[in-house]
């Protein structure tokens, strides 16, 4: 008797064991589902404002830095000339590459971004962008002409006083903009070199930037502050990215192009034979960075310090301009460079900031002051936006 009861026990155990797997298999796959759910708010990306959100200012207290109570700035700016009063004797013309993508595709509601009383499709942007830029320079470099490089095939709807629009082949891609850009500024200096003798009268200085930066300076002081350069570069303190892009320029002197396009011919060079799978991004700056540092003797403990120096670097005399002054960024003046030096000359709304170079060229046109300007950039610049 007691071993059929024990026989009977373990029927039923046996019996039972399907049920209890089935139970326990639908318990994991719940608690799977909610840790995936929970895992998903967690991976979902923040959206990027729509209006502009004023922050703490990077720099407070710091006594060459740029102080503000709220947009008012409590600092005097150290502009070095009146908006009418350059410097220098020579010209500067400031040089862009752009161009526009699906400019035949309409752009849907959900596409329209408003800045101000004004609502902007992707195309709309983009143009937008561009005559920001313009603007900035007609204000503060009234004799300056802006040329901008673009693919043939772009149609842009743009008709200003002191603007070219320079046609140069090539491949404009997304994913080749970069290495063309490099290559539209060597086509750009061999045309300008033709046109040269040796007997002009005025020098045209050239300043190649990206086209969403702001000059809130007359850039014309770097060729006569520093008379000995050919080329010139902007510097930060990064050790893998060292040198930006977004600012180069080159002396108008016929062996001041003729260094400067060689120079470019040596970064493209290694860029199509080293990075090319950084072509989309960095990879100009990657080789403009591999060029420096090959030379022979160059110190890149220099790049720490926020002063402007000169080296020799293939043939070529380069100028290294601390981007604290020439290419300030809102990320790296909340970060490393400390907030707004006193003396800064151009903005540059890298990534996701470019609702704020509008807004801050709305700001200006309201307000006519630079100064209180740069405290609503300083503020404004933390956040990603959704322009």
């Amino acid at each position: 008797m007691l071993g059929r009861r024990i026989c009977v026990g373990w029927n039923r155990l046996f019996l039972c064991m399907p049920v209890v797997m089935l139970i326990v298999h639908l318990l994991s796959v719940t608690e799977l589902n909610q840790q995936n759910n929970l895992g998903g708010v967690h991976k979902e990306k923040p959206s990027k404002s729509d209006h502009l959100i004023l922050g703490p200012a990077a720099g407070e207290g710091l006594p060459d830095r740029l102080q503000c109570q709220g947009t008012k700035a409590l600092s005097k700016m150290h502009f070095g000339t009146s908006l009418n009063n350059s410097r220098s004797p020579d010209r500067v013309a400031l040089v862009t590459v752009f161009t526009i993508y699906n400019s035949t595709v309409e752009s849907r509601p959900s596409d329209l971004v408003t800045v101000g009383n004004i609502s902007y499709g992707k195309l709309e942007r983009s143009m937008a962008i561009l005559n920001v830029f313009v603007n900035f320079i007609q204000a503060v470099m009234p004799h300056s002409n802006v040329i901008i490089l673009t693919d043939p095939a772009s149609e842009l709807p743009l008709n200003r006083d002191m603007v070219t629009i320079q046609p140069i082949q090539g491949e404009y891609s997304r994913d080749k903009l970069m290495l063309q850009r490099i290559r539209s500024y060597i086509a750009f200096l061999e045309s300008r070199l033709e046109g040269l003798n040796e007997k002009q009268e005025q020098v045209t200085h050239f300043i190649f930037t990206d086209s969403d930066i702001a000059v809130i300076d007359d850039l014309g002081q770097i060729f006569t502050d520093y008379p000995d350069f050919d080329l010139a570069l902007t510097f930060r303190n990064n050790k893998d990215q060292p040198l930006n892009s977004g600012f180069i320029a080159v002396r108008g002197t016929i062996e001041g192009i003729k260094r400067g396009k060689a120079f470019l011919q040596e970064v493209l060079r290694v860029y199509s034979s080293k990075f090319m799978e950084s072509s989309r991004m960095l990879g100009d700056q990657l080789a403009l960075a591999w060029v420096i540092k090959s030379h022979p003797n160059f110190n890149t403990r220099r790049f720490s310090k926020r002063e402007a120096f000169l080296d020799k670097i293939g043939g070529a005399s380069v100028l290294f301009l601390p981007c604290s002054v020439y290419n300030w960024t809102p990320p790296e003046g909340a970060g490393q460079f400390h907030g707004m030096p006193l003396d800064v000359k151009v903005v540059h709304f890298k990534g996701s900031r470019k609702r704020l170079m509008l807004e801050s060229w709305n700001f200006f046109s309201s307000s006519s002051n630079l100064s209180d300007m740069l405290c609503l950039i300083l503020k404004s610049g933390r956040t990603k936006y959704d322009f």
